[in-house]
């Protein structure tokens, strides 16, 4: 045999080799990283600086998976959910109630990481200054009487529990409790901005989306102001697809769930924002499950 073919002989050799390693010890495969990972996150801020804030997370990822991760854009909530029960994202940061509908809509999905913050998570409702009402520890009944504005329809900060809350204070569904249709701006900044400019008096939001504006100096809490913070509940989380484990074999939600615990780089964080994150399980939402119910808001 000529030098030539036998040359070609190990390099075929080599290859074949090289493929049938990896995998059975817990590392990736040369298989598992030309495969991508795709995540995404319910837009409940700005897009544009939601990308900006979750490539480093899909780098971050990456690297401590071996595998290829890539964010996704969403333009909004519903859509989410809906890249998520189609198999076009295998991972999600969604709210309480998007991640619920979630794991509704594809069998074998769970919640696999949470904010430290998220277990007890709250809403702020804010009012203008001009309007007339003020900060008290009691829900503020006189926002009734003024144009008000919700975030996303789908937003559990911002719609489901402060529609739970105006409903448990009232007795009275939003339509009957307004004397004005209220509003849906689509996002948390979107409704501190409104309230802000006087464009709607009152609003509800994450406190979260808030307190971040303020400080980044978007909002000035002397005319948007805070008038009552509900009770805590249950919010953020990240879902995991089921189709994880045949994409990149068994045990890797394990893997990345732990990759996204282990995460502590501060600059990291302060995408969703958090202080760190913590394991979760789908169990942990079963007050947002039991609330969307009685709304009608599970389809």
């Amino acid at each position: 045999m000529s030098l030539r073919n036998w040359t070609s002989l190990l390099a075929i050799l080599a290859f074949f080799i090289v493929a049938g390693c990896g995998g059975e010890d817990g590392t990736s495969t040369s298989e598992d990283a030309a495969k991508t990972l795709r995540f995404s996150a319910i837009p409940d801020q700005n897009s544009t600086e939601l990308e900006a804030k979750f490539d480093p997370i899909a780098t971050y990822l990456s690297e401590a998976l071996g595998v290829s991760v890539e964010y996704i854009p969403s333009r909004d909530y519903g859509a989410s959910v809906e890249m998520f029960k189609n198999g076009d994202i295998q991972l999600a940061w969604f709210g309480g109630l998007t991640g619920v509908q979630a794991r509704q809509a594809v069998s074998g999905a769970r919640a696999i990481a949470q904010g430290v913050e998220d277990p007890n998570y709250y809403s702020y409702f804010i009012a203008h200054k001009d309007s007339g009402i003020e900060r008290a520890d009691s829900f503020p009944a006189g926002i009734a009487d003024i144009p008000f504005t919700f975030g996303s329809q789908k937003s559990t900060s911002g719609r489901l529990m402060p529609e739970h809350f105006i409903r448990e204070a009232s007795g009275k569904t939003p339509s009957e409790f307004f004397a004005q249709t209220p509003n849906f701006s689509g996002s948390h900044d979107k409704t501190a901005q409104l309230v802000q400019s006087g464009q709607f008096m009152a609003g509800a939001l994450s406190y979260k989306a808030y307190d971040k504006l303020v400080a980044n100096g978007k909002i000035d809490p002397e005319v948007c102001r805070v008038v009552w913070r509900t009770p805590p509940y249950p919010d953020y989380n990240f879902t995991a697809h089921p189709d994880l484990e045949s994409e990149f074999g068994a045990g890797f939600t394990e893997k990345l769930q732990k990759a996204l615990i282990d995460m502590n780089d501060p600059k990291l964080l302060s995408a969703f924002p958090r202080n760190a994150l913590i394991s979760a399980k789908s169990e942990d939402f079963q007050r947002i499950v039991d609330v969307a119910t009685s709304l009608e808001m599970l389809r």
